[in-house]
């Protein structure tokens, strides 16, 4: 379902919407195909969304204009046992004032306040969308998180050495949550972020890890196979099959990945043996993020040949 009424808007931002697209990189993709999966037409269909919600600034002066775009996310909201809100964007002119937009997103955080006892929101925001980013920190939104986004394409000439690996069996959920809770990491939006501690952001992240084996989360999950050698490394591999039929080309994502002490050195030969998978499946690009800060895996991106792709923020604020 569309909403007329936002259109104008929703072209004033469209050039700041392209970034939105979690493959605006690759050239492959059209963009006008990438804008109306992921930039304008998700705009357009908001209205549509399960759990979406759409707020109108109602404190700007008349002509101003200023709507978020909010989805609210049940299993987090259960899990956390808050209302969970993930932003996708604003939509406003581009007269609209930075003091206007700052104003607008105060107001924002006022509403979620009104609705809820307690709640939590946070925002994947594109570097290239600066005024997106300026309106929620002049509001008191707070950065925890600076993502970047690797791709590996061309996995027709990808010739690397090959290392023994083998799927997760079931039976070994539990050890992946473990080690995935034990490579804690401090940059993370959930241990960067305060709000959820570090006991409820490596209990969150070992049950992630846990149903990427057992509650089929990702499509693969690698471990090491070899002599003597521990499973204390894992990768687990979505085939992002939605947008690779819409896109009409396979696209591989590592979902997450962990490597504990008794495996130094598996990061690299677990990544190798995921663009090898890939290419096996003719997929067009292996994609993976991480952060800004996680220097071991950008020697990884590096070895085997990873471009950078993009540069997000993760913004977050809550009532309480």
């Amino acid at each position: 379902m569309e909403n007329p009424g936002l259109n104008p808007l929703i072209v004033a931002r469209a050039e700041a919407l392209a970034y939105y697209s979690p493959y605006y990189f690759l050239r492959r993709f059209p963009t006008e195909r990438q804008q109306e999966l992921f930039g304008t037409g998700a705009a357009a269909r908001w209205d549509g969304g399960i759990g979406n919600t759409i707020f109108r600034c109602q404190s700007l002066a008349a002509g101003a204009e200023v709507y978020w775009l909010l989805r609210q996310l049940a299993w987090d909201s259960t899990y956390f046992g808050t209302p969970t809100y993930r932003l996708f964007t604003g939509l406003f002119t581009t007269e609209a004032a930075a003091v206007e937009l700052v104003q607008a997103a105060q107001e924002l955080r006022q509403q979620l306040t009104d609705r809820h006892t307690a709640f939590y929101a946070f925002s994947v925001v594109p570097a290239e969308d600066i005024r997106m980013l300026q309106a929620l920190t002049g509001a008191g939104w707070r950065l925890v998180e600076t993502r970047l986004t690797y791709y590996r394409d061309q996995l027709s000439a990808f010739d690397y050495p090959r290392y023994p690996v083998r799927m997760a069996a079931v039976s070994e959920a539990g050890q992946i949550g473990r080690v995935a809770a034990a490579a804690r990491n401090p940059y993370d939006r959930f241990h960067a972020d305060a709000w959820f501690g570090d006991a409820r952001a490596d209990a969150y992240l070992a049950h992630y890890a846990e149903n990427t084996v057992a509650a089929g989360l990702a499509a693969a999950v690698l471990v090491p196979d070899e002599a003597a050698v521990p499973v204390d490394s894992f990768l687990a591999i979505s085939e992002l099959s939605e947008d690779s039929a819409a896109l009409g080309m396979g696209l591989s994502r590592v979902l997450l990945a962990a490597v504990g002490p008794a495996n130094r050195g598996w990061h690299v030969k677990l990544l190798a043996e995921t663009v090898r998978r890939a290419q096996a499946a003719g997929h067009e690009a292996v994609l993976m993020t991480t952060q800004a800060t996680n220097h071991a895996v950008f020697r990884s991106c590096e070895k085997l040949g990873f471009q950078l792709g993009s540069t997000s923020h993760v913004l977050a604020c809550h009532s309480s």
